[in-house]
């Protein structure tokens, strides 16, 4: 289950980049748009919860959803929804795979946690298979808005490593919660401050709407991207480690690729399979210890007891 969740994470989330642009570019407001995608994905959610008797509203009233909600959901999408509008889906891609790195640097940094040599060595293999995938392709012209918009995914990306660690303190501090009622509060508080930044920020024109491209956009990231693809991002956080989900940022790129090639009729280069398999190695690396405990988990040891206390064991035994 952890294994198949976890490539519906990286097929799902592949293909957000692109719907985001996609959305921006037909002049949707990012910060409402945002908003709107991730507040009626987690209302949706935490009703269905609430109706099956595996969630309650006193929920809501807790600091730690707004803080949760705050870092992964608002901090992180409010920086990426804004850069797209300077900067190519692929380099948000690009720049998104430092998620990762920077949750392994911050454990290190703030919670005293040694992470193995192989573990860093294996994000820096995956970043530069990134880089190697996406950088030949991209042809961005630096602006200030381009370079600025850069740094804002970069910052975006620190949200989103302290919402990924935050997060799984708050599901050890609430595991009589179901991880999907957990998610579906904090994208509500991430949503609600999207719609917050939005009307201090944004003009409102709800005719947006109204255009296929944005209302497409908008409704595959509701349903598909935030209450399938978040709410599974969620429960593997709470079933492995921060890091092992956050890694699906070094596959979206390759998934990008192959969309493209497949329906869009672009073209792949052997830089760009070079990419791919730079990435997947780098995946591999940096998840090594946690795959091989998935993968060759110790069998249980049973004593062989000799003939004769065997034969003296109890008959109800």
């Amino acid at each position: 289950m952890i294994l198949l969740a976890y490539s519906l994470v990286c097929l799902i989330f592949g293909t957000t980049f692109l719907a985001i642009k996609i959305g921006v570019d037909a002049g949707a407001p990012p910060f409402f748009s945002a908003g709107l995608r991730f507040f009626t994905a987690g209302a949706v959610l935490f009703l269905f919860m609430v109706l099956r008797g595996k969630a309650r509203f006193s929920l809501l009233l807790r600091k730690e959803m707004l803080l949760t909600g705050a870092a992964l959901t608002f901090g992180t999408f409010a920086a990426l929804y804004w850069a797209e509008q300077y900067v190519s889906s692929g380099l948000a891609a690009v720049l998104s795979a430092t998620g990762p790195m920077m949750i392994l640097l911050m454990q290190m940094a703030f919670m005293r946690q040694k992470a193995p040599a192989y573990s860093l060595f294996g994000c820096i293999i995956g970043f530069t298979g990134v880089l190697l995938l996406v950088l030949p392709s991209l042809a961005a012209d630096v602006t200030p808005l381009w370079l600025i918009g850069c740094v804002v995914v970069l910052i975006g990306e620190l949200c989103y490593a302290a919402g990924a660690i935050y997060s799984k303190k708050v599901i050890t501090t609430f595991s009589a919660e179901s991880p999907v009622a957990l998610n579906a509060a904090q994208m509500m508080y991430g949503g609600a401050l999207l719609f917050i930044i939005s009307l201090f920020t944004e003009p409102m024109h709800p005719s947006f709407l109204l255009s296929f491209k944005t209302a497409g956009s908008l409704l595959y990231l509701t349903v598909v991207g935030s209450m399938v693809g978040h709410t599974l991002f969620y429960w593997l956080v709470s079933k492995t480690n921060p890091v092992f989900p956050s890694t699906w940022l070094y596959i979206s790129p390759p998934i990008a690729v192959g969309v493209g090639f497949l329906f869009y009729n672009e073209a792949v280069t052997w830089v760009t399979l070079l990419g791919v398999f730079t990435i997947i190695a780098g995946t591999i690396l940096v998840n090594a210890g946690a795959l091989k405990q998935l993968f060759f988990k110790p069998k249980p040891v049973i004593p062989v007891l000799p003939k004769a206390g065997i034969e003296a064991l109890p008959q109800d035994l």
